[in-house]
């Protein structure tokens, strides 16, 4: 198994455009495309499971397993909002090798659904806790570099690892237009005001219409998620002196 993808629903969409959410710096991604699935109560159609991905399961409280994964979610948009296909999941690939199987994996599937436009959220480390975060992007064209321009964002000067610069840069090698948002953030915990941020932004670029009342349960959730994999724990335990300073896991 390289990567596998478990298709539930085909899903009939009009021109839908990609929203990455995976963990990384802060877990910006993860927090914005958790609420977006709650609030426009996306529905999951397909899971992808890669052969790089985290080896180990963790018991749940009922007695079942949870286990490294992808999911897809579709949103069907009202009115003016467009078509969403949304990718949450509990883990990037572990290796450079499956970070390009798993974003190459991930545009197959965009693809299969005519979608050409692929947004990446994360998050933009900083030394200390940043109370209102400015937002920096990279684009695939002048025309959506000159859109992020006027909502305030900034160029980000650097390298992008991870799912959030590798599914815009390779999309762009495939025809797909798009960019990746990051916040500024501290990092080493669940960053709400940063993901607030950037889905105020994606909201007002797409016409989403996302209610901001029960963030706060979002988050929580996002915690306990993280916290049941250990992954909050590692990353509050990561001295940040080790890390490169032109590194940004996003």
């Amino acid at each position: 198994m390289v990567c596998v993808v478990s298709m539930q629903e085909k899903p009939k969409l009009k021109d839908p455009i990609l929203i990455e959410g995976l963990p990384g710096i802060g877990f910006v991604a993860n927090i914005a495309t958790l609420h977006i699935i709650r609030e426009l109560k996306a529905t999951r159609f397909a899971e992808i499971n890669c052969s790089s991905f985290q080896d180990f399961a963790v018991s749940a409280e009922d007695g079942g397993l949870r286990y490294p994964t992808n999911q897809l979610y579709y949103y069907k948009g009202k009115g003016e909002e467009r078509d969403l296909i949304v990718l949450y999941g509990n883990t990037q690939a572990l290796t450079t090798t499956g970070q390009y199987e798993l974003c190459g994996c991930i545009l197959d599937v965009a693809e299969e659904f005519d979608c050409n436009f692929v947004v990446t959220l994360g998050g933009l480390k900083r030394d200390q806790k940043v109370d209102d975060p400015k937002l920096y992007f990279a684009a695939t064209d002048k025309k959506m570099a000159n859109r992020l321009l006027n909502v305030g964002a900034e160029v980000i000067n650097g390298q992008i690892f991870g799912v959030a610069g590798l599914l815009v840069g390779i999309g762009g090698l495939r025809g797909f237009r798009g960019f990746c948002l990051l916040a500024e953030t501290l990092g080493l915990y669940p960053d709400e005001v940063a993901a607030q941020k950037t889905l105020n932004v994606i909201s007002q670029m797409f016409n989403l219409k996302i209610n901001f009342q029960n963030f706060d349960e979002t988050v929580e959730e996002t915690q306990s998620l993280l916290e049941t994999f250990g992954l909050l724990e590692q990353r509050t335990q990561m001295g940040r002196e080790l890390e490169p300073k032109s590194r940004m896991i996003v």
